[in-house]
């Protein structure tokens, strides 16, 4: 059964009134035709909750615009949904990556995450290339999939609205990674859910990294709003080592916009439930809002929390990831660096849902709670212990 507008309706009772059951909910494929985002595919998603969102099939399939009954959860930055033939990686010594990210998910990888970075190429068996460059958070976000299929399907009376699609990275002595992705919501919830997997499809021992960017604005980001996570311990802070309250701005409360402002960056240590699930929520509370992302620890073993308050900027960062944040040159010194051969693959997935009345949001907090107690200073102090990623 789907639950919609207060009750239980079957297949036939929807059907009943109306001619088309995308009056309720559905996917449609749209092209976007002004501007930088001229040409771009975009799927519409509307699960008939009142939430809405986009897929951005010619973005790596990542997910733009999202909003619940009118409210904006997904950011939107000054670059906009931009086309990927105007997208330039490597431009500005590899700082591309600012100049097109956009929406409320940017996924970083398939080689690369986190700043960039430049390695001895020899994997690559290609004498010419000596080294290997990743710009920052790689290549695979700003890349067109190839949509294998999207729409509404019915078992009994339930129905899910999904889509999939393949993104590929490759180059000629280089990686050749597959992603393929499926994201689906059933009619009448707010729950997203993204699977992945990433497979080396070539010939070549090849470095892999992972990260999703899920980026929050406003108005569920607001002055007040409170960042919520089952955190045992505060790893790292990149403005832990400058003046740590500088900018009067700690991790559980959120400021207005600021003038100003340097982004700032932690990485959390997660504990999960015994599902193996870690719940990051940012919660509004006097809008009676709240945006939650659940991934699972043994596929993402670190967490960061990105803030960047600066005036037309406003965004937070959810951010679940395969490596510490430190990044490629820490990973590889620590062994702690993915490889795949041909054929090996990582699956991953992650859940975004939206909980809305206070009453609903207040046992989202207290489930959360009974996992860990997150610290309750706005600046604790930053333990320094990475924990050791294993079987990598």
């Amino acid at each position: 059964m789907v639950e919609l507008y207060g009750s239980q309706r079957s297949r036939a009772d929807l059907s009943a009134h109306t001619g088309s059951l995308a009056q309720f909910a559905g996917v449609r494929l749209v092209t976007l035709a002004d501007g930088v985002e001229r040409g771009v595919r975009m799927l519409e998603f509307r699960s008939g909750t009142g939430l809405r969102f986009t897929v951005m099939v010619d973005r790596c399939l990542d997910i733009g615009e999202c909003d619940y009954k009118g409210m904006a959860i997904g950011w939107h930055s000054p670059a906009g949904f931009k086309h990927p033939g105007l997208h330039d990686a490597e431009g500005e010594g590899g700082l591309g990556w600012l100049r097109s990210a956009s929406g409320l998910l940017v996924t970083c990888g398939l080689d690369q995450m986190l700043f960039m970075n430049e390695e001895p190429g020899d994997h690559y068996v290609y004498s010419p290339r000596k080294t290997v460059s990743h710009p920052l958070h790689g290549r695979i976000g700003m890349t067109p999939a190839r949509l294998t299929g999207y729409g509404e399907s019915w078992s009994g009376d339930e129905m899910t609205l999904w889509c999939e699609g393949v993104v590929t990275q490759g180059a000629v002595f280089g990686e050749h990674l597959e992603l393929t992705r499926r994201i689906e919501i059933k009619a009448g919830t707010n729950d997203i859910r993204i699977a992945d997997t990433v497979v080396n499809r070539g010939f070549y021992r090849t470095p892999h990294m992972y990260l999703y960017h899920v980026n929050v604005g406003h108005p569920v980001l607001s002055e007040g709003s409170r960042y919520v996570a089952p955190i045992s311990d505060v790893v790292w802070a990149g403005h832990a080592g400058d003046n740590y309250r500088k900018q009067g701005v700690g991790y559980r409360t959120m400021p207005a916009p600021q003038m100003g402002f340097h982004e700032q960056v932690w990485q959390h240590e997660m504990t999960a439930d015994a599902d193996g699930n870690v719940s990051v929520m940012l919660v509004n509370d006097a809008l009676e809002i709240a945006f939650e992302v659940v991934s699972r620890k043994d596929q993402f073993p670190c967490n960061y929390q990105w803030q960047n308050f600066h005036s037309g900027q406003y965004a937070i960062g959810m951010e679940p990831s395969t490596n510490h944040v430190q990044g490629r040159a820490f990973a590889r010194e620590r062994d702690e660096l993915i490889w795949l051969e041909h054929g090996d693959f990582r699956r991953y997935d992650v859940t975004f849902r939206v909980h809305s009345g206070s009453d609903a949001i207040a046992r989202e907090v207290s489930r959360i709670e009974t996992i860990a107690k997150q610290p309750a200073a706005e600046y604790p102090e930053v333990s320094g212990k990475h924990v050791p990623i294993a079987g990598r």
